[in-house]
């Protein structure tokens, strides 16, 4: 997710379809933004937002990397705020349409990033209520004609004033020619033109499989104009994250089982034959197992210190017995 280039986010406008006097501006953002140019974006957010909004993206600045996402909370942020002076000035605002699509790994924060989303968008005004309304294909699609649409319906109204967050969208598309999943993805849409942005849709699942997905209707693209990508962690991002899970919990990785990891991370992700990886998924799994491995050490000392209980030391790393 570190860069080296900058690479200019680009807006694209285009005449609806389905509306002609309607015009629609997608955001196409490159695969990464450089981390300096997001630190700055966010500086100049802080010291025009209200509290409210502060605290709702510090929220999101604590994670770490995930450029692209920042990114575009800070621009619709941005939008607002010109919005606002527009009409102080008595020019015309345009409502956007905030649905979204989210691609990447598993493990790269989705669903953390669509309630951490679902929190700003409330303190800016543009949702209601900002819950998160998380779905799988179970949870839309019915047994019986009818069943899916109402299915659909019934998830639709939890989540208005929120966001409905459906997670491997794509399985909804896999079922072939007589399967509701297609029915699902036409209720789905049709909400979304119907309530604007009374709720956010948020579609997200692995890359390469959304992209097609999103082929299985033509007017499927340009009903969710912001598609962001979330990258694989880089391995001293994924220390980062190892490092905050810890503390979270009231532990601490010692120097050799920092570098126990770091080894096995530069070790695994340069494996040309590595299929799949599970990124901040797989850091805690290893944790995890770590905190149970120190558990069982510690059993043979019955005068424990603070720091006995806090340290996990190289030998409670079990790397080998946790899939990546």
């Amino acid at each position: 997710m570190k860069q080296s280039a900058i690479v200019p986010s680009k807006a694209i406008m285009t005449e609806s379809t389905e509306s002609p006097n309607r015009i629609q501006v997608v955001f196409h953002h490159p695969a990464s933004q450089p981390v300096k140019e997001t630190d700055a974006l966010v500086d100049t957010v802080r010291s025009t937002a209200p509290d409210q909004v502060k605290v709702a993206i510090n929220e999101l600045e604590k994670m770490i990397g995930l450029g692209e996402a920042k990114r575009v909370m800070y621009e619709i942020y941005a939008l607002l705020r010109t919005n606002r002076e527009r009409l102080k000035h008595q020019l015309r605002t345009d409502q956007q349409v905030y649905h979204m699509v989210f691609k990447g790994s598993p493990g790269t924060g989705k669903t953390t990033v669509a309630r951490i989303f679902g929190k700003i968008l409330k303190e800016m005004g543009i949702l209601s209520k900002g819950h998160l309304i998380e779905a799988e294909r179970a949870d839309l699609v019915g047994e019986y004609i009818g069943h899916t649409a109402q299915k659909t319906r019934d998830l639709i109204k939890k989540a208005m004033g929120g966001i409905l967050f459906v997670d491997e969208a794509y399985s909804l598309a896999r079922g072939g020619e007589k399967d509701f999943g297609k029915e699902a993805v036409d209720c789905l849409t049709k909400a979304m033109e119907d309530h604007k942005n009374d709720f956010i849709c948020i579609l997200a699942g692995y890359t390469e499989e959304m992209e097609e997905f999103l082929q299985i209707n033509p007017g499927l693209p340009s009903r969710f104009p912001i598609q962001i990508h979330f990258e694989d962690y880089q391995v001293e991002e994924l220390l980062e994250i190892a490092e905050m899970m810890v503390l979270e919990k009231e532990y601490l990785l010692s120097p050799p089982a920092k570098e126990k990891i770091r080894t096995h991370l530069h070790k695994l992700l340069q494996d040309p034959f590595l299929v799949s990886f599970s990124n901040a998924r797989y850091i805690r799994n290893v944790l995890e197992k770590a905190v149970r491995a120190q558990a069982m050490r510690l059993l043979k000392n019955n005068q424990l210190t603070r720091d006995d209980l806090m340290i996990l030391r190289a030998e409670d790393i079990m790397l080998g017995t946790v899939r990546p």
